[in-house]
């Protein structure tokens, strides 16, 4: 083929305009993921960057914003049950959801109301 894929880089979600005050409450605040600061050209752009865990979100505000409630990224989370607490002490509905062989996962939402999956391994 010639080319492999290697990993994940980031995964860009949309959020409305101003809207990086409250991408920073759930992804740094909830999720404690750290925040990168974006090259000086992108930044002009506005938006925000977050890194953790393996994982990378880029939040890139739009004019017409409108949540994704259906695609989203799925996040392999270790302490699924603990995650689970944080984000409904946050005010993140959690919703379980059993038909995933081999992991256990849960669906919740960021404070824009983009959909997220998360996923434990079920360890044998």
């Amino acid at each position: 083929m010639g080319f492999r894929i290697d990993d994940l880089h980031h995964v860009q979600l949309l959020i409305p305009p101003g809207g990086e005050g409250g991408a920073r409450a759930f992804y740094s605040g909830v999720l404690g993921m750290a925040e990168i600061i974006k090259p000086p050209v992108l930044a002009a752009r506005g938006g925000c960057w977050f890194r953790g865990g393996g994982w990378e979100v880029h939040l890139s505000p739009v004019p017409d914003f409108a949540p994704a409630r259906k695609s989203h990224p799925g996040v392999l989370i270790s302490g699924l049950d603990a995650l689970a607490q944080t984000l409904e002490a946050a005010g993140h509905p959690v919703e379980w959801d059993p038909h995933f062989p081999g992991h256990r996962r849960l669906y919740s939402a960021d404070g824009h109301g983009n959909r997220l999956e998360f996923l434990e391994r079920i360890r044998d």
